[in-house]
């Protein structure tokens, strides 16, 4: 092999190509899929069947831009510079608030002309990181003291309660659920959690017992036939969906379901419209590429930390459970494992917040991957001239 050859091979060797195949795949499928369920809803509001799947488009490529872009910023700047982000994500919690779109009872989106910030997409993504930041600093609190758990449990609270001022729910379990996990897989104690758990549950069920809406969608949940035309249609109309579709689907373009029968069919049930059209087959291959991303995602933030890389490999557990969170939660309720919350599915649903930030998160996974890979190749290389010294002095 010429050297030239062999660098750049060596080069290739620093992204984890199957990573972004996966990403990519899933990316084209939700072009595919947000075509199809929205060409008819399309049409009725825009007068043209493909200027969802237009904007789409646009999009996901505005997407790869930002993808690329944030593979090219070194980690420890992020880590530097993650206090910031924190302030970030407040500010946009905070002013969603005071100038924020109102989108079916919800007020969750930034108008900025071109398309709607969704601020809970943002906070998200950058609370994770400052918290990866601060698990860093406080490690060995963390680990040791209660201070070093509730410290954190602040920064949670405040966005919580912001979240839930909008309201948005959904974004509120994902990012308790990913901060959770980041936590103990840091290596917290395990007391703290299970008096956590214990308040959080206690919290959810005043939750849905003080509002109204909350309480209907979990009765509708339990028995969505007996509340077909009320609170549990969009559910009955998603499972109808599932059963058309039985093992091999209608077909690409075929879905009844999503001829104004399912509300939201190009976004929070989308995965619906999919089973219809593609059936068991095509839902397990998606759910199979979920399971995959998480895991691969999971497996650079394992490797990392083993490298001593704890800010990296503590933002790769954060991202990683933010996605595979988010994911099942959307099928589940698109299933009926789960009651009804107004999450997209990612990658998938159409949406230009969600994409362009699960896109920013995957460049940001790619990074950390690469940096770790750098960081093996240099401890392999010092190995290996350490074993040629003494070899040679042996001599």
């Amino acid at each position: 092999m010429l050297r030239s050859d062999a660098h750049a091979y060596a080069e290739a060797r620093l992204i984890d190509f199957s990573l972004l195949a996966a990403v990519l795949v899933l990316l084209s499928i939700g072009l595919v899929m947000t075509g199809s369920a929205s060409l008819d809803v399309s049409n009725s509001m825009f007068s043209s069947p493909f200027h969802i799947f237009a904007k789409q488009a646009v999009y996901a490529l505005a997407g790869l831009l930002v993808m690329v872009l944030v593979l090219l910023i070194p980690v420890p700047l992020i880590e530097r510079y993650s206090w910031l982000l924190l302030f970030l994500a407040l500010g946009l919690l905070v002013l969603v608030l005071i100038i924020g779109r109102e989108i079916n009872g919800s007020i969750r989106w930034i108008p900025l002309g071109l398309f709607n910030l969704q601020a809970s997409e943002v906070a998200k993504l950058c609370i994770v990181i400052y918290l990866a930041a601060f698990l860093v600093r406080r490690l060995d609190e963390v680990r040791t003291k209660w201070t070093g758990f509730l410290k954190p449990m602040v920064v949670l609270g405040v966005s919580a309660i912001l979240l839930l001022l909008e309201p948005d729910f959904g974004s509120l379990v994902v990012l308790m659920g990913a901060s959770l996990g980041m936590i103990y897989m840091a290596g917290a104690r395990l007391l703290p959690f299970i008096l956590l758990i214990f308040v959080m549950s206690s919290m959810i069920v005043l939750l849905v017992i003080f509002e109204p809406y909350r309480m209907a969608r979990l009765t509708s949940y339990m028995d969505p036939w007996a509340h077909a035309f009320g609170s549990g249609y969009q559910l009955t109309q998603s499972l109808i969906a599932f059963g058309r579709g039985a093992f091999t689907g209608e077909g690409l373009g075929n879905s009844i379901q999503k001829l104004f029968y399912l509300p939201e069919a190009h976004t929070d049930f989308v995965y619906a419209v999919l089973a219809e059209e593609f059936g068991v087959i095509g839902s397990l291959l998606v759910l199979a590429l979920f399971v995959f991303v998480a895991w691969r995602t999971l497996l650079i933030g394992y490797r990392a930390e083993g490298l001593g890389l704890l800010f990296h490999g503590f933002v790769a557990y954060g991202l990683s459970l933010l996605f595979i969170s988010q994911a099942l939660i959307n099928i589940g309720v698109n299933t009926g494992l789960l009651p009804t919350k107004g999450l997209a599915l990612p990658l998938i649903s159409y949406g230009g917040s969600s994409l362009l930030i699960n896109c920013l998160a995957f460049g940001l996974l790619l990074r950390i991957d690469y940096e770790r890979r750098i960081e093996a190749q240099m401890i392999t290389g010092q190995k290996r001239n350490r074993e040629k010294k003494h070899a040679d002095g042996s001599q």
